[in-house]
């Protein structure tokens, strides 16, 4: 949803809020004490020192320039840390080969943490964390103030979590840095030395820009009729602030630890209203699924770390990030998204919806002119007429009406409402109330006019009656093909030129027809005459009176169905 291009924007440190300017991922940028105009020298204080460095060093990211410009190679939050230190003047590269890596206890979800051990030029260890703010709290016994480090009191305690409730009001992304010193060096690390007396350096607020098609995207799920829930690890104010830059309907915010608190028949009371889910676990993404889909809902859920799979999994739609996602997640998921944006997920559903809806139009229209063509055999036989077509003149019709018109149908663009309508029942039959009288009544209608056809023009003989009466079916057919462009919008509605080629295709078709009439060698084959004026009028009226009827058919439905709404 965002556009992932993390800017360091304000740091909070020794009780006061620091400004940082610059934009991108370009080094380049100023520190300033919040809300005056006095300018700090961040490599001259040593806790903010301390602060960048923990920054820089607890991270896997790099800065590198490609084709002229500055790129993240990496986590892009990580990414903003590296910059925000290059900002402040350091070498980042130089500090790590300074301070090597000689531990580290990797960031988990559930975790919420990193910690990486570090030994110094003069042989010191040092421990520095990186995590959300209420976490890496949990953790430090200490804070670096304006002396220096002093223990930390709950009076700072309750400081530290309204500063970080504050950036998270302006939709910041936040996260804690803390260090300590280690007093020897282990041969191994873990988790046991992550447990206390880390002293609190400060608060790094990051701002990660929404996306501006997202938007929009949301927009059209609302219209479509599909609730999109924010589900992230960020804390709840941020993820409310974006959700609300979004234009989302929030309904109900739940946190990760509320999600715990609830029994999984309160869950699915509640989860139908809930619209924002912060400071979640992949564990938690599995109950959603689970709760949602309980509830009777079609479920896709994104991810992108390998805990995200079963989750993936588990929903009808497990959707992949393509650039930051894992092999696993991608193998787990039904579709992966190439650009990472939510808006190609909406571009998805509205391509999705186009598809089906041409899939209903090409059935029903060649099942109906197939139907047609059956009708009147059969009904030839039993009223006792001579053969209506020969097995030239039915292999010609398919020819011509179930190749390139049908084909071209499948290039219709979409709908005008089809990101309008609420989502279909997905055991909905893709024979629809629609498709069943397209099925039924326009064959009905065609063999009655065709029948009448023969019995007018049988008095002329029978070669001019099935001549004709070829014709009109051809005509008539392809009259169904420009009346399938929309099975309920009249075609004026849909854009009667939008479809370029099935005009053309239809134009193609009855002027492939027209040499058969006119060709002796053609004549002896389709067993043809010529028709003079009187049955091409003919057969051109039956096939305008034909597409007339279906457009105003549905012209009428349409009100129908307003009124009704």
């Amino acid at each position: 949803m965002t556009k992932g291009e993390m800017t360091v924007k304000r740091i909070y440190y020794a009780g006061r809020f620091i400004e940082v300017t610059g934009v991108g991922y370009e080094p380049k940028g100023e520190f300033f004490y919040l809300g005056g105009k006095e300018k700090v020298d961040p490599l001259a204080d040593e806790g903010l020192l301390l602060l960048l460095r923990a920054a820089a060093l607890c991270n896997d990211a790099s800065l590198a320039v490609e084709d002229g410009r500055y790129v993240i190679r990496g986590d892009t939050t990580e990414g903003a840390l590296v910059v925000l230190a290059a900002k402040a003047g350091m070498d980042v590269e130089e500090e790590r080969r300074r301070i090597p890596r000689i531990g580290e206890v990797p960031f988990t979800s559930e975790r919420k943490r990193m910690t990486t051990i570090h030994e110094l030029p003069d042989g010191a260890i040092h421990a520095y964390m990186k995590g959300a703010p209420e976490v890496v709290l949990e953790k430090c016994d200490y804070i670096w103030d304006v002396g220096g480090p002093r223990p930390i009191t709950d009076e700072d305690r309750e400081r530290i979590m309204a500063a970080n409730e504050e950036m998270a009001r302006r939709a910041l992304r936040n996260l804690a840095i803390a260090y300590k010193p280690i007093e020897e060096k282990m041969s191994e690390y873990d988790e046991s030395i992550e447990m206390e007396d880390f002293i609190f350096l400060g608060i790094v607020g990051m701002i990660d820009p929404p996306r501006e098609e997202v938007r929009e995207a949301i927009g059209l799920c609302k219209k479509a009729g599909i609730k999109v829930s924010m589900v992230t690890g960020d804390h709840l104010l941020t993820a409310i602030a974006v959700a609300k830059e979004l234009d989302m309907d929030i309904g109900r915010a739940l946190t990760g630890a509320e999600l715990d608190r609830l029994s999984d028949e309160e869950f699915k009371q509640v989860v139908e209203e809930v619209g924002v889910y912060a400071r979640v676990s992949p564990e938690h993404k599995v109950r959603i699924v689970d709760a949602l889909k309980e509830k009777g809902h079609v479920v896709a859920m994104t991810g992108d770390g390998i805990n995200d799979a079963p989750a993936l999994k588990k929903a009808d739609i497990g959707v992949a990030m393509g650039i930051t996602g894992t092999d696993v997640t991608k193998e787990a998921s039904d579709m992966v998204l190439a650009d990472d944006n939510f808006a190609t997920i909406v571009a998805a559903v509205e391509e999705g919806r186009r598809i089906y809806d041409h899939i209903k139009k090409y059935l029903a229209y060649l099942m109906r002119c197939n139907i047609a063509e059956i009708l009147v055999m059969v009904v030839a036989f039993i009223l006792g007429f001579p053969l209506p077509l020969t097995a030239a003149q039915i292999l010609w019709v398919n020819l011509t009406t179930d190749g390139l018109p049908a084909l071209a149908l499948g290039l219709d663009p979409a709908e005008p409402d089809v990101m309008a309508r609420p989502p279909r029942d997905p055991k909905e039959s893709v024979f629809t109330r629609d498709v069943k009288l397209y099925l039924s009544l326009i064959p009905i209608a065609m063999t009655g006019a065709l029948m009448f056809t023969l019995a007018f023009f049988m008095d002329r003989g029978e070669l001019v009656a099935r001549s004709v009466f070829f014709l009109s079916m051809i005509l008539m057919e392809l009259a169904c093909a420009l009346n399938s462009r929309s099975l309920r919008k009249p075609i004026w509605r849909v854009g009667a030129f939008k479809n370029r080629f099935l005009l053309a295709s239809v134009a193609v078709s009855a002027l492939m027809t027209i040499p058969l009439f006119y060709t002796p060698i053609l004549n002896e084959a389709f067993k043809v005459v010529a028709i003079g004026l009187d049955g091409w009028l003919w057969a051109i009226g039956l096939s305008v009176a034909l597409f007339a009827s279906v457009e105003m058919a549905k012209v009428v439905a349409e009100r129908l169905s307003a009124e009704k709404a």
